[in-house]
Order: structure tokens, then C-alpha cells, then sequence
């Protein structure tokens, strides 16, 4: 299992959410691009991006820095937020990304959804499925859709698609644990596909739990931040 820090960004900071909520930002000191950095010295392979911001407009707001961090470091880059459009997807892998995640559009506009995959493959696109009570939410986690869990992975399955963003909403930001049980459920459906554990994790244990259930990776955030995982921790899973 591969473990990919993530940075999320708001006004060019560092900044976690608790539960997805934007009134309970938390920012922190170092700059994203400093994060980046100490991430890369360990050997970490991806980073993972979130333009929050974005999630909300639809307007690509870390370009530069994403520009800055590529050219410092041998990160690749996994960026989500604000993929709204084709157009938007076009200009993110403009800006040097290695893997775009999309959520609101697969769902609320899935003709342009598959435009982008036809366009750049399954090896490009991460289909994220966020939820609460198993329910996809959307337009940065404001809006709860008709779309099951279930519904949507099967649906990004008959894509093609490999790699599935999977966020219990309720865990994320908690530092409490991730939905361990969650995660084996899908896996026991779709045993095929590269599944991305998100979500809760707030310890070592935690990652080690991961481990076991056989996802493809797990998104490691704040608990890196608040330092509940260190770097010397969160090393062996990096590469």
C-alpha cells in the first residue's frame, strides 16, 4: 500500500477541514511548497492536491504553486478540485499534473466526465467517490446526490476507470480512524480496481490497518500536520 500525503490549499495555505466544513479551517505555517519538499526528501513518490477554493468555483487557483512545487521536487502530482469542465481538466494537465481527480461533474454531468476520460485514459483519472452514509455528496461536499456509493463505482467501473478516491466524509479531518469496514466492502465487490483510502487517519496504526484491507493507497493529511504520524512513521510507506 502506498501512502500519498496530501495538501490542501485555501488562499495559498496549508489548510485542513474538518468534515468538509470551510467555517472550521484550520491553516498551518509552513508553506505548501516547504510541505512539498520535506515530502519529497523522504522519498514520497505522489502528492496529492486539493485546490479548495476551486472545489467551490470551478476556477483553478494553485497553477503557479503546482508549477513551483513540480519544478523543486520529483513529486508527482495527483490534483483535485475544480474539475468542472473539459476545459478545466485541459488546464490542469497543462500546468504539469500526473493525475486529475474528478467528483461533482461524474456525477452531475457525466457527458463531459466521459469526454475527459476518452480523452486521456483511465491511467489519468481518478473517479472520486466521497460520501456520507454511503450517499455521494457533491459541488465540494455541499449538496448530497441520488447516486449511491455503490452506484457510482460500478458506474466508474463500466468506464474503464482504475482508480477510485474513496472519502468517508464523516471520518475526514477527524484524526479518529478510517472506515475500515467500508473499504473492505468494496473491495470484496470490486477486487479489480486500484482503490485510494481517504478519510480518518490519524496514527501509524491506522496505516497499518490500511495495509491489511489491500487498498491501493491511502491519502495521509492532517494527521501529518498535527505530527500524530511522523515522517520517520510515514516513510516506509511512501515509495
Amino acid at each position: 500500500m502506498l501512502a500519498i500525503p496530501a495538501i490542501d490549499i485555501l488562499s495559498g495555505r496549508v489548510t485542513r477541514l474538518h468534515k468538509g466544513d470551510f467555517a472550521q479551517a484550520k491553516f498551518y505555517d509552513k508553506t505548501p511548497l516547504d510541505w512539498a519538499k520535506k515530502l519529497d526528501s523522504i522519498g514520497a513518490v505522489w502528492l496529492h492536491i486539493v485546490d479548495l477554493a476551486a472545489s467551490l468555483d470551478g476556477k483553478i487557483s494553485v497553477a503557479e504553486l503546482i508549477n513551483d512545487i513540480k519544478a523543486s521536487t520529483k513529486l508527482k502530482i495527483e490534483f483535485g478540485g475544480g474539475i468542472k469542465t473539459f476545459e478545466s481538466a485541459v488546464k490542469a494537465f497543462e500546468t504539469g499534473v500526473d493525475r486529475i481527480v474528478i467528483g461533482s461533474i461524474s456525477v452531475s454531468h457525466k457527458d463531459v466526465f466521459e469526454k475527459i476520460v476518452n480523452k486521456y485514459g483511465s491511467e489519468k483519472i481518478v473517479a472520486a467517490a466521497d460520501s456520507n452514509n454511503e450517499m455521494i455528496l457533491i459541488k465540494g461536499w455541499t449538496e448530497k446526490s441520488s447516486v449511491s456509493l455503490w452506484q457510482h463505482i460500478e458506474y466508474g467501473t463500466s468506464l474503464g476507470l482504475q482508480y477510485f478516491l474513496c472519502t468517508d466524509i464523516s471520518k475526514d479531518g477527524t484524526l479518529m480512524g478510517p472506515n475500515i469496514e467500508m473499504y473492505n466492502r468494496i473491495l470484496e465487490k470490486h477486487p479489480q480496481i486500484k482503490l485510494i483510502a481517504s478519510g480518518g487517519v490519524g496514527t501509524a496504526d491506522d496505516l497499518f490497518k490500511l495495509y491489511q484491507t489491500k487498498v491501493y493507497a491511502a491519502v495521509v493529511g492532517k494527521a501529518i500536520y498535527e505530527n500524530k504520524i511522523t515522517l520517520e512513521e510515514l516513510t516506509p510507506f511512501v515509495s
